[in-house]
């Protein structure tokens, strides 16, 4: 019976920042769709929408803060 390595794969972060930066693009691109929707809706979707917009840019700042340490980490480990 062969044995089975139950070790996790170590993270494959080399990419982190490509990624990060799509998630980025994607927010924003959900921010503008929403804003199209938001011509459509009335007052309490428009709170909604409104709100989730905040979250969003929150995301996205956090997002950004988080590609500037991926960049740092992987520029000081060449």
């Amino acid at each position: 019976m062969p044995e089975h390595n139950n070790n996790p794969k170590p993270d494959d972060l080399s990419d982190n920042v490509e990624k990060l930066q799509n998630m980025v693009q994607d927010t924003i691109q959900n921010i503008e769709k929403s804003h199209e929707t938001m011509e459509f809706s009335s007052g309490e979707g428009k709170e909604q929408i409104a709100e989730k917009n905040k979250r969003r840019e929150e995301a996205i700042q956090g997002m950004r803060e988080e590609i500037k340490d991926e960049y740092r980490h992987q520029n000081d480990m060449d």
